[in-house]
């Protein structure tokens, strides 16, 4: 199925993950391509949050994807409880099945982050293929990195609120909270275990190998962080992006009132008063073509 948005031609497509789970994506065709761009979303947020970005790095001329992972969108089942999955399926069986449909050898193709997405990108089969990696809001999940409030907060959600819901229901009715789509009970089991860690899942010692697949990363990487993301601030994000060791890296950290993005937040950078922070990444990616075409 195809619609129509100014400029941008919209393709809903059905994948299926490298484990066979069908997902649905979306697709933005870009009317003059330049390059190809694979959008890793957040945990619990489905595709058409990122829908004006990706329709406005189409326009810049990066043909872009979105897909929602299984459990979340439309690509969750009819009733998520019951539902068995394990959270890092998103990287290494959904956003890999997205990547094998996008990426062509006739353009380069870039992949744009939001929180999970800059976790998934180090568990991403053949990361190798994208030319440069841009992240948004990614940290290390510990509330010991957060202010004191959210801190509190996070806590309680975790050891009280949290429990309670999915005792009742099975899954982390996370709606019910306004914080997001609700997510299947894997997701929240492993969530919560690695948010324990002051490093996320690279202290779980479960979870040894990681460390390894991370390090062989060689991609260029920007992580930018706002200092009003409250779950994600700089230094939660500098604890987890060190794992990149072998990766060209660069940390943006983002002072968004005195740049004029207003608050912006965890959930802020999509929006589309962060228009100037799309620009920045976009011309990023643009400067990496530059340079390898110089080279």
């Amino acid at each position: 199925m195809t619609s129509e948005t100014p400029n941008i031609r919209r393709e809903d497509l059905q994948l299926s993950a490298h484990d066979g789970y069908p997902l649905r994506a979306t697709l933005y065709h870009a009317p003059q391509p330049r390059a190809r761009l694979l959008i890793g979303g957040a945990t619990g947020v489905p595709q058409g949050f990122y829908r004006r970005f990706a329709e406005y790095a189409a326009q810049r001329g990066y043909s872009t994807l979105s897909v929602d992972y299984r459990g979340i969108g439309q690509s969750k089942p009819e009733q998520l409880r019951g539902f068995a999955m394990r959270y890092l399926d998103w990287a290494t069986h959904d956003l890999a099945a997205a990547l094998d449909h996008l990426h062509g050898d006739d353009l380069p193709t870039y992949m744009v982050g939001h929180s999970f997405g800059g976790h998934a990108f180090g568990l991403l089969p053949g990361h190798e293929r994208v030319a440069g990696f841009y992240t948004f809001g990614t940290g290390a999940g510990w509330h010991g990195w957060m202010p004191p409030l959210e801190r509190l907060r996070v806590q309680l959600m975790w050891n009280l609120v949290g429990p309670l819901i999915v005792m009742r229901k099975g899954y982390l009715a996370w709606s019910k909270l306004g914080m997001g789509e609700d997510l299947p009970l894997g997701v929240y089991q492993q969530w919560k275990r690695w948010c324990r860690y002051p490093r996320y899942f690279f202290d779980d010692p479960e979870q040894g190998h990681l460390a390894a697949r991370f390090a062989s990363v060689r991609t260029p990487i920007v992580a930018a962080n706002t200092l009003d993301d409250l779950w994600a601030p700089p230094s939660s994000r500098d604890a987890f992006m060190a794992a990149y060791s072998a990766a060209p890296y660069q940390a943006r950290t983002i002072d968004s009132r005195a740049e004029g993005l207003g608050n912006v937040g965890h959930m802020g950078y999509f929006r589309s008063s962060a228009t100037p922070l799309w620009d920045e990444a976009l011309e990023w990616f643009e400067q990496l073509q530059s340079n390898r075409r110089a080279a």
